[in-house]
């Protein structure tokens, strides 16, 4: 929420700055609900606040390197948007939000949640990474959909995403690809026996993922098409979820 909270506040100071008159006030939830921008502010203010102390609680309770973990989350929400140069407005915003937000995550909930049990050595962080890119691949290609969508509007608000140096069409064919790697790292998972075999069930939900990717590229654009982005993460996160646990309840 306050990774949220501040991409809007910063957004809209910089369509401010930039003069950018209709993303403030047609786009920017900041401006189309005519909210107060300190109170937005400090809005944030308070949410990091929050995150920061339950973080800090937590690693009062596991130990020092979840600090380290944390921190850097932690400065990739707030420098997403954040900053002179912040990592929305760079071609490598996909990564950081899919590795941040799929990855990080999961290695973090293993930290938390089995303590001294797992020791986080290579081969570890390895399985960690296979076992999390499906979601970490779908979570960059909610966000590369966001900018094949905006990448118009990403130009006046002096944003230079991927889309801006591959173009649209570059990145609607980047677009299948984290799709595709999302499929290959589950079935590599598998292989490897990181994942249980009943994690390929998670394959049920391709043809409705194909078919969303379809009518995104037909019409790549916000209002029309965007939501087939966003069914896609939901879809391929649940069917990943309960297919895996099927598998670890089965052990199969």
């Amino acid at each position: 929420m306050a990774v949220d909270a501040n991409d809007n506040y910063q957004d809209y100071r910089r369509a401010l700055h930039n003069g950018a008159e209709k993303f403030r006030l047609e786009t920017n939830v900041i401006g189309t609900r005519h909210l107060s921008l300190r109170r937005v502010g400090w809005l944030t203010v308070g949410l990091v606040t929050i995150a920061a102390g339950l973080g800090i609680w937590l690693v009062a309770k596991t130990g020092w390197p979840l600090l380290w973990m944390g921190l850097f989350c932690f400065l990739v929400g707030i420098l997403y948007a954040a900053g002179p140069w912040p990592i929305a407005s760079l071609p490598v915003g996909e990564f950081f939000s899919g590795f941040t937000m799929g990855t990080m995550i999961l290695v973090i909930t293993v930290y938390v949640g089995a303590g001294a049990a797992v020791t986080l050595t290579g081969k570890t962080i390895g399985g960690i990474l296979l076992v999390s890119s499906p979601l970490a691949f779908a979570i960059g290609a909610l966000l590369l959909a966001n900018n094949i969508a905006d990448w118009q509007e990403d130009l006046t608000l002096k944003r230079h995403t991927i889309v801006s140096y591959i173009g649209q069409r570059g990145g609607l064919i980047m677009w299948y690809g984290l799709y595709t790697a999302a499929g290959m790292g589950l079935v590599t998972a598998v292989i490897l026996h990181y994942l249980p075999v009943l994690s390929l069930l998670a394959f049920v939900c391709l043809p409705k993922v194909v078919n969303n990717c379809r009518q995104f590229a037909a019409r790549p654009e916000k209002k029309p098409s965007f939501h087939f982005a966003v069914q896609n993460l939901a879809i391929i996160s649940l069917c990943v979820t309960l297919a895996t646990a099927a598998g670890v309840f089965l052990h199969f």
